[in-house]
């Protein structure tokens, strides 16, 4: 186990540092290129504190709904194919709320500025 700075305050600081110091100076094309850079590294920064735990509901919602065990992608894999098949619809008991929280959870993570996620969040 490493000590501080935890990765995750690692990416941070060099997103706020490109951000506040380098940023300010970069114009046209380089200047977008780096605003790409940055918007990379702060989705990397929201993966690491997010990722694990909405996986690991993620897999608990699934395996109540599939009744089964199994690796996430496994799980996911399952419940495509239950879809794909018919043997799951949006009339299945449980189906469009984890739906509904699995896009949630990956919306915080790739889109946490999005306005429709926004508007969602505030309806809680």
């Amino acid at each position: 186990m490493q000590d501080e700075p935890t990765p995750t305050e690692l990416i941070k600081a060099v997103a706020d540092f490109l951000r506040n110091e380098i940023a300010p100076g970069i114009k046209g094309h380089n200047a977008f290129k780096l605003r790409v850079g940055i918007n990379a590294l702060d989705l990397v920064t929201r993966q690491l504190a997010l990722a694990q735990g909405s996986d690991a509901a993620e897999a608990a919602r699934l395996k109540q709904l599939l009744g089964a065990d199994g690796p996430l992608i496994e799980l996911n894999r399952a419940l495509c194919e239950k879809i794909a098949n018919g043997a799951v619809d949006l009339q299945t008991p449980g189906l469009s709320e984890h739906l509904w929280q699995t896009t949630m959870d990956k919306l915080a993570v790739d889109q946490p500025n999005y306005a429709s996620y926004k508007r969602e969040l505030g309806k809680k």
